[in-house]
């Protein structure tokens, strides 16, 4: 007989992943861009056993960073092909909750391309919650003079199609790396491997037993004052690097 914890733990892990026949677990993620260069890396890269080749879903071109292209013309060519492979993933949950959401404000596909799949969600999975991680431009960090245009109009579907939006400043990333990491020019993978500490945190509730936001609705219903202010703020400390950690430990 498996132990309380042990049962415990297998629950909290199936929450995000689901094991195959052959006793393998894949996560439950489906990951898309309107280019194939990213998620090339994830094909060949040190993750590549790990996830599905159904699950990383690439087109031909990018949106070239532009809301329309990624809403209305190369983001409608994929959009049927997505939505099956989440319909597949959901009906392999016993009692799918919702969606999680990573995605950027300030790219044509992070844009355009989220607006289209939010609203097509909202239509297929009418009660389901839909939590996003958003990734918000920064002038001083700035890939594309466009990027306010396409913030603004992802925002909109944000405000009607998202239940809870938690934030995420490329800016103030950047200077947390600098500052508390000592890391002079931040990789992506240092600021991923931040973001990914904080979204580790927020959805800690839903892997293991506790008493608040065991579920993604109680999010809703505890974090959203109002329907279309659903934006928390997400803090986290401490961040410290490393060497710091050593000192402290040396001294304490």
């Amino acid at each position: 007989m498996p132990s309380d914890k042990q049962t415990q733990d297998d629950t909290s892990f199936s929450t995000f992943f689901s094991e195959t026949g052959a006793g393998r677990h894949v996560p439950r993620a489906v990951m898309v861009d309107l280019e194939p260069t990213v998620i090339d890396e994830i094909r060949t890269g040190t993750y590549k056993q790990l996830f599905h080749p159904e699950q990383l879903i690439t087109g031909k071109e990018d949106a070239a960073n532009n809301y329309a292209r990624g809403h209305y013309t190369i983001g409608k060519e994929i959009i049927d092909l997505v939505l099956d492979r989440v319909r597949r993933l959901s009906d392999n949950c016993s009692g799918l909750q919702g969606f999680l959401i990573f995605h950027s404000f300030g790219g044509g596909t992070g844009s355009g391309f989220t607006s289209l799949l939010m609203e097509r969600l909202s239509v297929d999975y009418g009660k389901k919650s839909k939590l996003e991680f958003s990734i918000y431009p920064a002038p001083q960090v700035s890939t594309a003079v466009v990027e306010p245009y396409n913030s603004i109009l992802t925002t909109h579907t944000t405000l009607e199609h998202s239940d809870c939006a938690f934030m995420v400043d490329n800016e103030a990333i950047y200077d947390i790396c600098r500052r508390n990491l000592d890391v002079e020019r931040p990789s992506y993978t240092n600021l991923n491997r931040l973001i990914s500490q904080v979204v580790s945190s927020i959805t800690a509730s839903l892997r293991f037993d506790g008493a608040l936001n065991v579920d993604l609705t109680e999010f809703q219903t505890n974090l959203v004052p109002y329907p279309r202010i659903h934006f928390p703020l997400a803090t986290y400390s401490p961040v410290i690097s490393a060497e710091k950690v050593i000192v402290v430990s040396l001294f304490s």
